[in-house]
């Protein structure tokens, strides 16, 4: 591990001279993510420092053990006992933060709720999901706009669409994407049986023009004329957008914003993220599509998580996480299910890391 802590201070040390570089202080583009790179490093660069000052004392400590002096034996040993512990959690720490940080978790995202199976039921979870959510973003400082709201017939909605921004939205948020199932008693149910109805998420990283390396001249893009929320009325220009990669037959479109400008923007990161996906699924191979990966594919019919209203549970399937409070996660407390999530990736990555 030390060898490869080297490693990475020495690129550490190669960034801090490059941002003090006048050609690259004059191009902020460079700089920002120059700057943003050494940032990133910085609290592994500490722990570095620590580390190796912490194999300097036990090494002192272990050449004290063959003093003549009784007393000063006792005070290495003693020593010792304390600075081992140290030593291997402080290890701990710089593994984890030597797992690679998936690039797009520091993105802003486009984040959708649809109603399911389940009729009317699956829209008033939606709206229940909506409501758990947005109070989560409020207390992540998260700031939040509607793109598209479709209202159900008795209540909830059929679908929503929103931009969410703010610090590690994606990093937190992708984590949601799947199938939400719920098992409750309707209001309308008059022999008390409990009804089992899903809504759909789908978080999606909002790529910027400078992370988008697909060549303009694959794209054909189509504008059309789109109906409004519920089909209410006709919009009198085209504001509707369909973009088709020609090299991989990928199609995206988006209908739900009355700007044409807005729906290009997000018909282009939904693109972008299928062709991501598809790339990723090829690398991956056959071994790990089959494994379903924790945060991967947000296929809409994979069940991630059940809502038990009568047991007042919620469990999350991929990592077996249960907990008997469904009336807080309602009410936006998600993180023990979220911080649950994000430590089985990064353990993960580092057990791939390791076998390596």
């Amino acid at each position: 591990m030390l060898s490869k802590l080297e490693a990475i201070y020495d690129k550490f040390m190669r960034l801090e001279e490059q941002l003090s570089d006048p050609e690259i202080i004059n191009d902020m583009s460079r700089y920002s993510k120059i700057n943003k790179e050494y940032k990133d490093l910085t609290p592994l660069i500490e722990d570095y420092k620590k580390y190796k000052e912490l194999i300097g004392n036990i090494i002192t400590a272990k050449e004290m053990l063959s003093e003549s002096d009784p007393e000063m034996k006792e005070m290495a040993k003693e020593e010792l006992l304390q600075l081992e512990p140290e030593k291997l959690e402080l290890e701990e720490h710089i593994k984890m933060l030597m797992v690679p940080k998936d690039p797009d978790d520091d993105k802003n995202v486009i984040f959708e709720i649809r109603s399911g199976t389940g009729g009317d039921e699956a829209s008033l979870f939606a709206g229940d999901l909506y409501r758990m959510y947005t109070r989560y973003f409020d207390k992540q400082g998260w700031k939040v706009e509607v793109i598209s709201v479709n209202e159900g017939t008795v209540g909830g909605y059929n679908k929503l669409v929103l931009e969410v921004s703010g610090d590690n939205v994606y990093g937190k948020l992708k984590f949601e994407s799947g199938a939400h199932r719920v098992q409750r008693v309707p209001d309308t149910e008059a022999k008390g049986r409990v009804h089992t109805s899903a809504a759909t998420v789908v978080a999606i990283p909002k790529y910027e023009e400078d992370d988008i390396t697909i060549n303009k001249a694959d794209l054909r893009i189509d504008t059309f004329r789109a109906s409004g929320a519920g089909g209410q009325h006709v919009n009198k220009t085209e504001s509707g957008i369909r973009i088709t990669h020609i090299p991989t037959g990928v199609v995206s479109e988006s209908t739900e914003d009355r700007s044409q400008h807005k729906n290009r923007d997000i018909a282009m990161g939904r693109l972008v993220f299928e062709i991501k996906e598809i790339s990723r699924k090829k690398f991956e191979g056959e071994q790990a599509a089959k494994r379903k990966s924790l945060v991967g594919s947000g296929d809409r019919s994979d069940k991630i998580r059940t809502y038990n209203f009568p047991q007042n549970r919620v469990t999350d399937h991929r990592i077996d996480l249960t907990l008997y409070k469904l009336d807080q996660v309602l009410e936006g407390e998600i993180d023990e299910i979220i911080d649950a999530l994000v430590v089985y990736e990064n353990a993960t990555k580092l057990q791939e890391m390791e076998s390596v």
